[in-house]
């Protein structure tokens, strides 16, 4: 069966996590993906090992089902070498700092010459402006994209999220851009220049924060258990926010991960209170309503906590799901490695590598039905060289053993 993105060749010339994460994507989709490196590697490489001298696994995971060659691009024939894959590729993408490209000798301009039908994709940390030559780093985008200051508790400080919407967010964005860029291309023969900007792409993702800042001006969120509201919107802890009410609530025994988060919908509130032992509250005109709800949201999830802390989570779990009240148990990471219907929905996959034996690593959460994905280990330092510039580019061997004591490759 063919894949999704069968014959589309990837010059996967990014670094670290933004970028690898979009062109990873990419080769689960059926892309050839061809990473170029220089001579000593991404730095992730060796980063934050788990084995000594051993791809450590913040490379591994965020490069599965590449090739891998090595090129010193400062070199006069590291360039020549270059404006040939250009040539023959489909799609370029590099997250390196603004202009760092273009000093190489590689400004849009040349990259249309070289090949008009090219997709151009780029990461950088911020759009045209002020920001433009900041460094960018997945907390630095939260930061100035709308993250930070809405997450956390109202007393507390700006708080980063675990997720890495700065780093692998912007990697899906530019995903999207590079499919649209690639579809244009059917009908126009043309490539084009596909930006993201780490800092665009959090703000696409608080887009609701900006909703709420709006509203502000007609006074205070009721939706958010804070009692007071300045001018910008506030840190709501695990308020949701939105329509219907939702907290994290305790269970037993008490862990750091011993939570249940719990949705409040109108319909849920009889069941709700007979769980917690008071169905009273269900026919209270101070409990019944939503309105009359949403003054004392505070006081009502801790009436659900006193409940729900006694019983352990997958038993709180169960009981609120024989009502259909939309709720979910906080899943640590060793509960999430170690969970089955997981791992056989291939979203938590082991994969063998040549060098470490076995790792464990997140499968594609893009299901195509006519496009599976087997994930495949990342590729050692170079693995690809002569398939690549012998076996595609025509250097002949001699030249490839040249090339690698010139320190070009």
């Amino acid at each position: 069966m063919t894949r999704a993105l069968e014959g589309v060749r990837v010059l996967d010339m990014t670094h670290v996590q933004s970028g690898p994460s979009a062109t990873q994507l990419l080769a689960w989709l059926g892309a050839d993906v061809v990473k170029l490196e220089a001579p000593a590697g991404d730095i992730t490489r060796r980063q934050l090992r788990d084995l000594p001298d051993v791809d450590s696994l913040y490379f591994t995971m965020l490069n599965c089902n590449k090739r891998s060659i090595t090129l010193n691009t400062k070199t006069e024939r590291g360039k020549e070498i270059l404006t040939e894959l250009i040539r023959r590729s489909d799609v370029m993408v590099e997250n390196f700092g603004p202009g760092a490209v273009d000093r190489m000798g590689f400004t849009w301009e040349r990259v249309q010459e070289i090949n008009p039908r090219l997709v151009y994709a780029s990461i950088k940390g911020f759009g045209e402006g002020p920001y433009t030559d900041f460094k960018a780093y997945e907390v630095v985008a939260q930061a100035m994209g709308g993250s930070m200051a809405t997450t956390g508790f109202e007393e507390g400080p700006p708080t980063a999220t675990g997720a890495q919407i700065g780093d692998s967010g912007t990697g899906v964005h530019l995903v999207a851009g590079i499919l649209a860029a690639l579809f244009q291309r059917e009908r126009t023969g043309r490539g084009q220049r596909v930006n993201v900007a780490m800092q665009h792409a959090v703000l696409n993702l608080c887009r609701v924060k900006l909703r709420d800042q709006q509203r502000l001006a007609h006074g205070p969120l009721a939706e958010y258990p804070n009692e007071d509201f300045g001018d910008t919107v506030p840190r709501s802890g695990n308020a949701s926010g939105g329509g219907q009410p939702g907290w994290a609530v305790r269970c037993a025994p008490g862990g750091p991960n011993d939570y249940v988060y719990i949705v409040v919908q109108p319909v849920g509130w009889q069941p709700i209170a007979e769980l917690m032992g008071r169905p009273e509250l269900a026919e209270d005109p101070e409990w019944a309503t939503p309105e009359a709800r949403l003054s004392k949201l505070d006081k009502m999830f801790q009436l659900i906590e006193e409940w729900s802390s006694t019983l352990p989570k997958w038993q709180v779990l169960e009981a609120l799901n024989a009502h259909g009240i939309p709720c979910g148990p906080i899943l640590s990471t060793k509960e999430i490695i170690e969970d089955e219907s997981l791992a056989a929905n291939e979203m938590v996959v082991r994969v063998p590598h040549p060098e470490r034996g076995e790792f464990t690593t997140v499968g594609s959460p893009l299901k195509l039905s006519d496009s599976p994905v087997e994930v495949t280990s990342s590729p050692l330092l170079g693995a690809h060289n002569e398939e690549v510039y012998v076996g595609e580019l025509g250097l002949d061997s001699g030249e490839l053993q040249l090339l690698k004591s010139n320190g070009v490759i």
